[in-house]
């Protein structure tokens, strides 16, 4: 009889161990959001450019310029959205459109801060980790 209690009790151990370690590698690494991240609101957007324009001291109608820019591009964004998962390519080619754009906007010590932030803010939303094998994340 104490065989068979001592025999269940350590099989009720061994499923409650693997319960719990299955709950806890079940979240994502970082405990990071899993898929793309919500396209900000307008006043999400304003919060960026005000930090973009504090970060590249820019000038009033550079600030006004890249709010556009940043608008713009998340409207392009929303509708890709909606219309299902975008390929990581089409939303490359929309953050590539959108840089090359931005840096039309800025001076040459502006390119090089902003490449910096955005280069940072792709870090921290990957959790800090740096991307793998170059690739950027899908912010999107």
């Amino acid at each position: 009889m104490k065989q068979l209690v001592k025999r269940n009790l350590g099989v009720l151990v061994m499923f409650i161990a693997l319960f719990v370690s299955s709950s806890v590698f079940a979240q994502p690494p970082g405990g990071g959001q899993q898929g793309p991240p919500s396209v900000p609101n307008a006043k999400q957007i304003q919060k960026k450019v005000a930090k973009v324009s504090k970060k590249l001291s820019l000038s009033d109608k550079q600030e006004i310029q890249v709010s556009k820019l940043y608008t713009a591009h998340y409207e392009e964004v929303k509708s890709k959205l909606k219309s299902g998962r975008p390929e990581q390519k089409e939303m490359e080619a929309l953050e590539n459109k959108f840089e090359k754009e931005a840096n039309k906007v800025l001076t040459t010590e502006q390119q090089k801060l902003f490449a910096a932030y955005q280069k940072k803010n792709r870090q921290q939303q990957m959790g800090g980790q740096p991307p793998i094998g170059g690739q950027r994340p899908n912010r999107y």
